[in-house]
């Protein structure tokens, strides 16, 4: 298994430099359900991020692409239970996809609640907004 960082995710998924797309295709077309390639939570988010933010995508469309990843026999998506939670409440409220799944990470260690500054998240993922 060998771990992916996020330029190399997104240059696979937007090609948007020619030479590191291919480089990117051809590392990730190397990769076998023996030898998986291994997404962590954080590499996950900042793709997210760069989607939304860089590369203009919708909600939609992201959330495609994440379900893509999570299904793929070839990766390896670190807590894919929790980034799957995530991405539902992603896609069911306005809170951004870090925010749904630092929520779904604290819930699960068990803290009763996130504190935030952040409205939407307040709002949509039962956060306690600090005031």
């Amino acid at each position: 298994m060998i771990g992916l960082d996020a330029n190399i995710v997104l240059r696979y998924l937007v090609k948007d430099d020619p030479e590191q797309a291919r480089l990117a295709k051809s590392l990730m077309e190397s990769l076998t359900a023996d030898s998986p390639g291994w997404i962590s939570v954080v590499v996950l988010a900042e793709v997210v991020w760069s989607l939304k933010k860089t590369y203009r995508l919708e909600k939609d469309q992201i959330a495609a692409i994440v379900e893509r990843l999570l299904a793929s026999r070839l990766l390896v998506v670190e807590q894919s239970e929790k980034v799957d939670n995530a991405l539902s409440l992603h896609r069911n409220t306005r809170a951004g996809f870090a925010d749904c799944l630092l929520s779904v990470a604290a819930r699960s260690a068990g803290c009763t609640t996130v504190v935030t500054f952040d409205k939407i998240a307040a709002r949509d993922l039962g956060m306690q907004r600090l005031q």
